[in-house]
């Protein structure tokens, strides 16, 4: 009896020191996901909030279209709402040349037209740009379309700014497209490690199915919902401490307004789970197929 009892409590024993080594072992599959996909949301969110941030930037852009004195005022509301109707057109302002002398006066600190007498000001219409248009070439053709009216005297932007914010938000879309990719091939590597360590303790269990008969499909498919799942949960773990972030930094910097887009951080949150389950997904397809054709023999190595 004695021999019987002492094997049953060491194969108990076996047997909680074998869950525990599989719990261990998904846990930290579960925290090698988590911690990839965060890196990764943080990146997403960085590229995500940049485009916003050039488009508010490119839509404070205006052009000033300076009007002939001998304009009519009714040909200057015709071209007023034409502007509004235009593709590019974000808002359009008419500026009257008295207020522009009041807001000239209030800059300098004094009433420059009492030395002048007259005003030389001109009535100016501003036109702030949808961000799609603002570069060097829609906004030549934009004024060149504007020089033709015959009531326009002049039409006026900040033309090296226009190109140097062209030149470096092209420069930083390119890094950010690079760092972007290089950084999720990053991931997907260090994921397919952790699960195929996780596979790999398997192995012997693998090739035992094999022998009695089950088929290469019948042996994957446990793998593959068992790693869906530790996707899934590293995922949302990864969200949870995404969102502790993003809150963090919004409270610090208002300004960016982090959680102001909920379809922004909607699409970010769903990309990080679809992301995580599909790179779970494709670690375990290829980490069982390996092991599903290796001989007997090379298990060991």
């Amino acid at each position: 009896m004695q021999p019987i009892l002492y094997s049953n409590l060491l194969d108990k024993s076996f047997e909680k020191y074998q869950k525990r080594r599989l719990r261990s072992s998904y846990l930290s599959v579960i925290i090698s996901i988590a911690l990839v996909l965060f890196l990764v949301g943080v990146l997403g969110l960085i590229l995500l909030k940049t485009n916003s941030i050039t488009k508010h930037f490119k839509e404070k852009v205006a052009i000033t279209i300076f009007l002939k004195d001998n304009a009519k005022n009714s040909d200057v509301e015709i071209l007023q709402a034409e502007l509004g109707r235009t593709d590019y057109a974000n808002t359009v302002n008419y500026i009257s040349k008295k207020e522009a002398a009041e807001k000239y006066s209030e800059e300098i600190g004094e009433n420059f037209l009492d030395f002048l007498g007259d005003n030389p000001l001109k009535n100016a219409i501003d036109v702030t740009l949808k961000s799609d248009f603002v570069t060097p070439e829609k906004m030549a053709e934009i004024e060149k379309n504007l020089l033709i009216r015959s009531i326009v005297a002049e039409v006026s932007y900040d033309k090296p700014l226009i190109e140097l914010l062209t030149k470096n938000i092209t420069r930083l879309s390119f890094w950010m497209l690079l760092f972007s990719t290089l950084f999720t091939l990053i991931a997907v590597v260090l994921i397919n490690s952790s699960i195929r360590l996780s596979v790999y303790s398997k192995r012997f269990t693998i090739k035992t199915m094999q022998m009695v008969g089950a088929t290469k499909r019948f042996i994957r498919i446990p793998f593959i919902f068992k790693s869906i799942q530790l996707g899934i949960i590293g995922a949302l773990v990864a969200i949870v401490g995404l969102l502790m972030f993003i809150m963090y930094v919004n409270n610090r910097i208002p300004e960016i307004e982090l959680l102001s887009d909920y379809k922004l951080l909607g699409i970010l949150f769903l990309a990080i789970i679809v992301l995580g389950i599909f790179i779970t997904w494709l670690s375990t397809f290829f980490a069982t197929q390996r092991f599903l054709n290796l001989r007997t023999d090379e298990l060991y190595y």
